[in-house]
């Protein structure tokens, strides 16, 4: 259940700060957030069958085909579910009919403002970090169900329909499976499945979603590993912890979070306070572990939460970070990466994707300016 009233509070702030007097939420994401529920029956569709709206009460606007069950099902009792006539002309007119404007919504409203959810969504409340731990548990436990039981002749789309099936009897989609065998996981940084067998080892990508969080994890198995692939996963593997060292340091400039993160930026000058300053750190962490244009290759990650990423990071990127929020930095060196689902609060980092079954190892960051050297336990290769 989510907290509707830390929901509310922070919409009453958007609507005075941009003069609106109301807002409307119909995709997945935006929809969940809000409700704790789920508007998809169309997976391909970017626009749910429903839109949450808040005006000073919640309200939810969808079609009589709908209405009912999404009051039983989807969303609190203390949402009000209004419905139109499945024949109308559309969800976005029935909006527009219904709220009173000034508004905005995440989709195309006649006469609405565009809101974008991403900033509206950080950082997360208690609730949603309560999820968020059950969820990363929850695909962690799956995929290396999976991983634990593969073998060199394995096909990689039979790997992904394995994991499809796997997060499913856990309630969980996956928007995302990557697996990619020994031969095109060194060619590609997005291994789709083929039907190529894995070969002599295989990476394996999942982000996976449950009541609109998200949480990424690649686990790497290896049958024959090449002689390079533990010093390519240990490169990628001290980006990865250099990436959430230079967070914290960042998270702890950020006074959204009603701390005394003015303190600690004190005491640490050169800390970075943006996705931007992040991005810098990581593209030293790369030089420093001898690749230094690996990371042109491919994105790093960046703030995950109500999103397979509400942000990557990027050079000169201005997006805040704060805590507590999701972080899932990917960083690749090629043929191996390194991934897991960090949260990042005042006083502690969590490795959210995580079942105490897979082995890891202790990975220093890098010794970049304003962060931490401290070792980070982080997701190890499985040698079979």
């Amino acid at each position: 259940m989510v907290d509707l009233a830390a929901r509310t509070d922070r919409l009453d702030a958007y609507l005075d700060e941009r003069g609106l007097e109301a807002v409307w939420f119909a995709k997945p994401n935006g929809f969940a957030w809000l409700t704790g529920g789920d508007n998809v029956v169309d997976a391909d569709a970017d626009v749910g069958i429903a839109a949450a709206g808040y005006d000073g009460a919640l309200r939810v606007i969808t079609d009589n085909i709908e209405a009912e069950r999404l009051a039983d099902e989807e969303v609190p009792d203390a949402v009000a579910v209004e419905s139109f006539p499945w024949h109308a002309d559309s969800l976005a007119a029935a909006v527009a009919e219904r709220s009173p404007a000034p508004a905005a919504a995440d989709f195309d409203v006649p006469g609405f403002e565009r809101v974008e959810g991403s900033r509206l969504h950080q950082p997360l409340t208690d609730d949603d970090v309560e999820r968020y731990r059950e969820l990363g548990r929850e695909a962690a436990a799956a995929v290396e169900t999976v991983c634990r039981n593969l073998e060199p002749e394995d096909p990689e789309y039979e790997v992904a329909a394995g994991i499809d099936i796997s997060l499913a009897s856990r309630d969980v989609d996956t928007p995302v499976v990557l697996v990619g065998g020994a031969e095109r996981a060194q060619a590609y940084r997005h291994y789709t499945p083929s039907d190529a067998a894995l070969g002599d080892y295989a990476l394996v990508s999942v982000t996976a979603e449950r009541a609109g969080l998200y949480a990424s994890l690649t686990r790497t198995v290896a049958f024959d590993a090449p002689d390079w692939l533990e010093e390519r996963h240990r490169a990628a593997a001290r980006v990865e912890a250099t990436a959430l060292a230079a967070t914290e340091a960042a998270a702890a400039g950020d006074l959204t979070d009603g701390g005394d993160g003015a303190d600690a930026a004190d005491a640490a000058d050169d800390a970075p306070d943006t996705a931007g300053d992040v991005f810098d750190a990581i593209r030293e962490a790369y030089d420093a572990v001898g690749f230094a244009d690996e990371w042109r290759e491919h994105h790093q990650g960046g703030a995950a939460g109500f999103a397979g990423r509400e942000w990557f990071a990027a050079p000169g990127s201005d997006e805040p970070v704060r805590r507590p929020m999701g972080y899932a930095w990917n960083p690749t060196v090629q043929g191996a990466k390194s991934e897991d689902t960090h949260l990042v609060a005042p006083d502690f980092t969590e490795r959210l994707t995580k079942t105490g079954q897979w082995p890891t190892h202790e990975v220093e960051p890098v010794d970049v300016d304003g962060i931490s050297t401290e070792p980070r336990e982080l997701s190890a290769p499985v040698i079979r």
